[in-house]
């Protein structure tokens, strides 16, 4: 078990400087287990501590991990160019704690997308050597074919790469609505290899990663929420 003073608490839990953590305590903002405290300077074990901070709960987390069902029209980044970035979908502890997105989603793509400030977690989510399975549900442009579905099941040349890139499963869902399942991470992937395969993609959502599904979620566009320890399990590959 780790114990640490108050401020260092508030600041690792994404509460601000220092400075501003102090001034919080100091000014009864804090409780700890249900009882305000103004002592900065007071320790505590981390494990299990319930903060209360404003009025509201704030369970101390060494990590966050954080599933979002994303909108359309952000950025995967926490220095966005041209969009919103998916961090002002969270609350601004999270800035502070620098949470990062898992890989990431064209700012026109929606659904599943991770965020953590575990470093390990991130690395070994988005790491091409562990295979993790994503999910994406694509519209085309043109009619879903056979011909199509098999294409990408065979394997597409895409610019760039030295060997053709296939999918590990691909089935038809409707006349223009097409399931895919890759396990690499390239860029514009699904896009690159439907125009590969002479289609076009015209809407794309990631519907599950690693065997978390979104449909099981009820996390509708725009939320976000913990993971469970079940689905970090999962993710994780842990029995």
């Amino acid at each position: 078990m780790s114990k640490l003073t108050l401020d260092r608490i508030l600041q690792s839990q994404g509460f601000g400087t220092r400075k501003g953590c102090r001034e919080m305590i100091t000014d009864g903002e804090v409780a700890v287990n249900g009882e305000i405290v103004s002592n900065f300077k007071l320790a505590f074990e981390t494990t299990g501590l319930e903060l209360t901070i404003f009025g509201e709960s704030w369970p101390y987390r060494e990590h966050v991990y954080i599933a979002l069902n994303k909108p359309a029209n952000y950025e995967c980044s926490r220095k966005p160019s041209h969009h919103p970035g998916v961090l002002k979908l969270l609350p601004e502890q999270f800035n502070w704690r620098e949470v990062q997105p898992v890989g990431r989603l064209d700012h026109d793509t929606t659904g599943l997308l991770l965020m953590s400030d575990d470093g390990a977690f991130i690395h070994a989510q988005s790491s091409p050597k562990r295979h993790v399975p994503k999910v994406y549900v694509a519209m085309t442009a043109e009619p879903v074919s056979d011909e199509l579905i098999a294409l990408l099941l065979a394997g597409v040349q895409l610019n760039d790469e030295p060997a053709p890139l296939a999918a590990v499963h691909c089935q038809k869902l409707g006349e223009n609505e097409l399931e895919i399942v890759l396990e690499q991470g390239k860029y514009h992937q699904v896009k690159r290899m439907l125009a590969a395969a002479g289609n076009h993609c015209a809407g794309l959502r990631r519907s599950e990663i690693g065997g978390l599904k979104l449909a099981e979620m009820d996390l509708p566009e725009g939320e976000w929420c913990y993971l469970s320890e079940a689905q970090m399990a999962l993710l994780l590959g842990v029995k």
